[in-house]
């Protein structure tokens, strides 16, 4: 559902409880979220980009629903009508010699 943008949330009024972490991974608060939303960040996408919410090593997986319930309730909706963020599969860093691969069989390497 796209959300509108001309619609006033309202100030920013912190809250008890805003200092609890929502996204351990990247030690996001609620009320780093709250603010945000009410900063312009309508989607799940744009909070993600805005706060990393979702893009540590979990991927979402422990963080993901808790967020949703923060931003629909703060936008007055239900989570269901918020579109989901795209998610990747976790990736690993890869040394660049295995890409290279730089070991070479000498048989098969032929000298002129």
């Amino acid at each position: 559902m796209r959300q509108d943008r001309n619609r006033d949330l309202g100030p920013f009024v912190p809250r008890e409880g805003d200092e609890r972490i929502i996204c351990r991974c990247e030690e996001v608060t609620q009320g780093e979220i709250r603010r945000a939303v009410h900063d312009g960040m309508y989607t799940m996408a744009e909070i993600r980009r805005y706060l990393r919410c979702g893009m540590g090593l979990c991927q979402g997986q422990t963080c993901s629903r808790l967020v949703a319930g923060i931003v629909a309730r703060e936008l007055g909706i239900k989570p269901a009508e918020l579109a989901p963020a795209s998610s990747r599969s976790p990736m690993r860093p890869i040394e660049m010699k295995v890409w290279a691969d730089e070991e070479t069989d000498d048989s098969k390497v032929r000298r002129a």
